[in-house]
């Protein structure tokens, strides 16, 4: 019986997984282009805007210098303090995350060419390590990965909970341990650390939003298996009275969590107020979608499978 669930759970995963997809390469890849092309931007105006100082400069005896061979100068300033920054990759391994291609995260000479002191390009295009378009390809194969991760943990969580916990009905048990998972695992970590955009982010601070991001999600697993065991325990009669036990357990640790933690804020000073939260919801959106699909798919494949048995 776990056998077929596990197989159920890897199946649903992957087609969820893939319809999320599908939503992200349409709703998600086009704010993830927008930010790209404002960062090359910024990164092209700051090339040009160190290069002009320091081509030219006047000696002790007022005749100006002759212009530095371009080959020989090294890169400005203004190039190699500026890496570019990565996409918050906080979320492990969600879609909303896979729609975010990371962005390198090196040095000047690594994240930017340039050809005679001009800006040849950011590193996001064609002569990016992984292009632009094998990118938008590899989104579907991240988002299918997760959907397979995802559904063999979830059929396994599923077998132990039935008929212990939660409704019932298979189809019901499944839905409602869906919607868990997601608030667990994206609603509580995103509230507190939403994803940011590429050109969003201080590359030498993406270790310890990783490990802040990792922590709410542990907080909202763990606040759900509270919220569990303590609606267990009620013994009162009634829905409602188990609903507010389990409610209230479950936000007094993720309330403590969102207070306690600190607050990451790299945003950068002009960065379009809009393309962000357009790119914040479009992440939320995909992992909405791949929770709704794959509940509803599990559900159905449940009473399926179990109208063939009867």
């Amino acid at each position: 019986m776990v056998k077929s669930l596990v197989v159920r759970g890897l199946l649903v995963g992957l087609l969820a997984g893939l319809v999320a997809g599908v939503f992200a390469f349409f709703v998600g890849e086009p704010r993830v282009d927008a930010a790209i092309a404002l960062e090359e931007a910024a990164a092209a105006v700051s090339v040009d805007g160190g290069d002009t100082p320091s081509s030219h400069h006047s000696d002790g005896a007022g005749q100006p210098s002759a212009p530095a061979d371009d080959a020989a100068q090294p890169s400005a300033p203004g190039n190699a303090a500026q890496p570019s920054a990565p996409a918050d990759a906080a979320q492990p391994s969600a879609p909303g995350n896979a729609a975010r291609p990371s962005a390198p995260a090196g040095g000047g000479e690594e994240a930017h060419s340039h050809d005679d002191g001009a800006s040849a390009g950011h590193s996001h295009g064609e002569e990016a390590v992984v292009s632009r378009p094998v990118q938008k390809v590899g989104l579907f194969l991240a988002t299918g990965l997760y959907g397979l991760a995802v559904g063999g943990i979830f059929a396994l969580v599923f077998a132990a909970l039935r008929g212990r916990v939660g409704p019932r009905s298979e189809p019901g048990l499944a839905i409602v341990t869906a919607a868990c998972a997601f608030g667990a695992i994206t609603l509580v970590p995103f509230l507190k650390y939403p994803a940011n955009p590429p050109a969003v982010g201080d590359p030498e601070t993406i270790n310890a939003r990783t490990l802040l991001y990792v922590v709410m999600v542990l907080v909202g697993l763990a606040s759900i298996a509270i919220a569990v065991a303590a609606t267990r325990r009620v013994t009162v009669p009634g829905v409602w009275a188990k609903g507010l036990v389990g409610g209230v357990t479950f936000l007094i640790p993720v309330i403590a969590a969102w207070v306690l933690l600190p607050r990451v804020d790299e945003v950068p000073p002009g960065f379009p107020a809009s393309l962000l939260w357009d790119f914040r919801l479009a992440s939320l959106g995909t992992q909405v979608v791949f929770w709704v699909a794959f509940g509803v798919l599990f559900a159905v494949a449940g009473e399926r499978a179990k109208a063939r048995v009867s």
